[in-house]
């Protein structure tokens, strides 16, 4: 499921930090499997991970509000 950021702006500090740090190790898994040299099962999954994070990181910073 994809966050919005005004459902990351609900949740507590340490939710937020846990999701990313679950995130980029997800993120991390694909890479690995792509690097492999096999197809990804998910091959929009990459990018979902990405822009999930960089939502996260733009909160995080105190990026613009909604």
């Amino acid at each position: 499921m994809e966050l919005r950021a005004k459902q990351i702006r609900g949740m507590e500090k340490a939710e937020i930090e846990e999701r990313l740090k679950s995130l980029e190790e997800s993120l991390l898994k694909e890479r690995a499997s792509v690097a492999m040299g096999g197809a990804p099962r998910n091959p929009g999954k990459i990018k979902s991970l990405r822009r999930q994070i960089a939502r996260i990181n733009t909160v995080l910073s105190g990026g613009p509000k909604e």
